[in-house]
């Protein structure tokens, strides 16, 4: 393993996942001094693993040629990666993704399914493996394969500044709507199972108001941010910045921002790798493995209760029994998230405004 100078990550995951592989990148560089790093990510990911530092190239996958061509899809896929590295590591565990590993490098590393019947092949096969672990956090599963290549896991969680020139651009920007200090709220999440209530979230936006400090709505042009933006509630204190800003952008205004208010997505992420207050509203996600990662106390929570606090993080849960069940909805189909719908806007200002007052 010492003569490793190619290395394919693969995640076939979402935008966190992808974020939060970074600390894994970090430390096969550190360790393998001047091997060149490639990733295979999902193509609605391609934005975040941009970003990445010490990447050398990006493989794309999509959803959309799986279903329209499928089978040409995959063989350039495989043309381009087939025995062109001399490490693979995979972060998924589907089938399709331990696939790439293998054919990649002769030393393939991935996660698999604890369940013998899903992954009795997987580990006649692979060089290595470990058991992905919904009950641990997705930082932690990530550096897994650290320990099987004898490397010292250290969670590195912090993330590089983006670029002067984009700092600079944002910063123009609120300087023409006369911002300096602000907080971000951040109202929609890839999943409309994950979103706060609209009646709730304009009756939080209402209390946040009265506080007086600049709130910048964020969000991007995908539909379900759009028909956000279409409701805003008209307030004083409210900046619509939905639609306005690149993924890079976004990552300037939230360096810059004092607190993050809103759902668990890839936003929330973001505020945690650059150590920001959090106050996180949180539905049927698994905490265990996506709640906030604190870097004052170099972990995480996988505790369920209405109200609780860790370092820089404050997170809002709903106090139904069945609270975390990790669903798709209570349908488990995208459906409503009845635990969204307890979570109570004066409780969430609560601790906003107590925070406010004692800083």
């Amino acid at each position: 393993m010492k003569k490793i100078k190619k290395i394919l990550i693969i995640i076939q995951r979402a935008n966190g996942d992808v974020l939060l592989s970074h600390s894994l990148i970090d430390s096969l560089s550190n360790h393998y001094q001047g091997s060149i790093i490639d990733l295979l990510v999902n193509d609605d990911t391609l934005p975040i693993a941009k970003l990445l530092p010490k990447v050398n190239s990006i493989l794309t996958f999509s959803y959309k040629k799986k279903r329209d061509e499928r089978w040409m899809q995959e063989k350039k896929i495989i043309q381009k990666i087939y025995r062109k590295y001399d490490l693979s590591i995979n972060l998924t565990a589907s089938d399709r993704s331990v696939i790439y590993s293998l054919l990649s490098s002769k030393k393939s590393i991935s996660a698999i399914e604890k369940k013998p019947q899903k992954s009795w092949w997987k580990k006649i096969l692979l060089t290595h493996y470990y058991f992905f672990d919904i009950d641990q956090h997705i930082l932690v599963n990530n550096l897994k394969a650290l320990n099987l290549l004898n490397i010292n896991k250290v969670i590195n969680n912090d993330f590089p500044k983006v670029s002067e020139e984009i700092t600079n651009k944002v910063k123009l920007l609120l300087e023409r709507e006369k911002i300096s200090q602000f907080i971000i709220f951040h109202p929609s999440a890839q999943y409309n199972f994950k979103i706060y209530p609209k009646h709730l979230r304009d009756e939080l936006l209402e209390k946040l108001n009265s506080l007086d400090i600049p709130i910048i709505i964020s969000g991007s042009n995908n539909k379900v941010d759009l028909e956000i933006k279409k409701d805003l509630p008209k307030l004083k204190n409210l900046y619509d910045f939905i639609g306005k800003l690149t993924l890079e952008e976004y990552f300037a205004l939230s360096q810059l921002s004092i607190s993050y208010i809103g759902m668990d997505t890839l936003n929330m992420h973001i505020a945690s790798v650059q150590n920001k207050q959090i106050f996180a509203i949180f539905g049927p996600t698994n905490l265990s493995m996506w709640s906030p990662w604190s870097n004052d106390q170099n972990a995480a929570t996988n505790e369920n209760i209405p109200l609780q606090k860790y370092g820089k993080v404050t997170i809002f849960q709903s106090s139904m029994p069945c609270v975390a069940c990790g669903k798709a909805g209570c349908n488990d189909n995208n459906g409503r998230s009845e635990c969204l719908y307890t979570i109570k806007p004066e409780d969430i200002f609560s601790e906003i405004k107590k925070s406010y007052n004692d800083a």
